[in-house]
């Protein structure tokens, strides 16, 4: 059994795409994984299984959701290994760093959409694109941000999903284990 992370797209925020937890650990078990846990009500789901290919263990859990509350979400998995290593990654110094959001990018961008993205400037904002993970530094807050992940999701073609400095702490955690 091997210990993956899945993220979810863009559940239970403004109460769209409403998911209870307790439903959706209930859904996966009964999908064939196994000590599926859920951290806060934003998709972060711990969970074990057999299957080693990934794109497969991401495809099952959106048909599963699809299947059961009728709607797609679109569903991001890490191995531990993934997600320890794109927290290590961060470019930031330690305070910047948790301060900062992590916005995981389904694909790898080319290089020429990274440099064109990266032309893209806005005072107080700051981020770094490394592989398939863009390291976001907001000096007033998310709030105030000109960024979004729906500019970078355009520019590079692929979905993203961000998890913030205190998650992705949590899922680490839990996914040690």
């Amino acid at each position: 059994m091997k210990t993956y992370i899945a993220l979810l797209k863009g559940i239970n925020v403004g109460g769209h795409k409403k998911v209870p937890m307790a439903e959706l650990r209930e859904l996966l078990s009964k999908s064939g994984f196994e000590n599926v846990q859920t951290y806060i009500q934003s998709g972060n789901v711990i969970l074990q299984s057999n299957k080693s290919d990934i794109s497969k263990i991401e495809s099952d859990i959106e048909k599963s959701i699809m299947n059961y509350f009728g709607f797609e979400v679109s569903v991001l998995v890490k191995t531990r290994q993934d997600l320890q290593r794109i927290f290590d990654d961060s470019p930031f110094t330690k305070d910047k760093k948790k301060a900062s959001h992590f916005m995981m990018l389904h694909n790898c961008p080319s290089d020429d959409l990274v440099k064109e993205a990266l032309e893209k400037v806005y005072e107080g904002e700051e981020y770094k694109i490394i592989n398939n993970c863009i390291y976001y530094y907001y000096e007033k807050g998310l709030g105030k941000a000109k960024f979004n992940v729906n500019f970078f999701e355009r520019k590079f073609k692929t979905f993203a999903t961000a998890r913030n400095y205190n998650t992705m702490v949590k899922l680490l955690s839990l996914s040690s284990e």
